[in-house]
């Protein structure tokens, strides 16, 4: 999706993923029963989540790792990597002001 295009509503990606989830499914050679037992998943649920009408994203990765697409999993939430002049820099930093209190001085009578 380019960033001309206007974006997804929620319920447009979940049915964009379930439309692909049923294609790979399919292309898979498996039925909904099939492998709602490979991700130990109930066939409603399976429906539910090529219907895109919401399911756990704990049955989603189940799914995801029965149809073994984990790759799509690692394209969501990819490896982050810090550099060692971040952590420099990081390391240099000043550290947040802190409020210092001053003992206060008895007060004397002048007079």
């Amino acid at each position: 999706m380019s960033l001309s295009e206007p974006q997804r509503s929620t319920d447009e990606w979940m049915l964009h993923l379930g439309n692909q989830l049923r294609a790979l499914r399919i292309r898979s050679g498996l039925d909904q029963t099939e492998l709602a037992a490979l991700a130990n998943s109930s066939t409603g649920a399976i429906k539910n989540l090529e219907n895109g009408k919401g399911s756990s994203l704990k049955t989603l990765i189940k799914v995801i790792r029965a149809l073994n697409r984990t790759d799509w999993l690692e394209l969501l939430a990819p490896m982050l990597s810090i550099s060692p002049m971040q952590i420099l820099k990081a390391k240099h930093k000043n550290p947040p002001r802190m409020k210092v209190y001053r003992a206060r001085r008895a007060k004397t009578d002048h007079g």
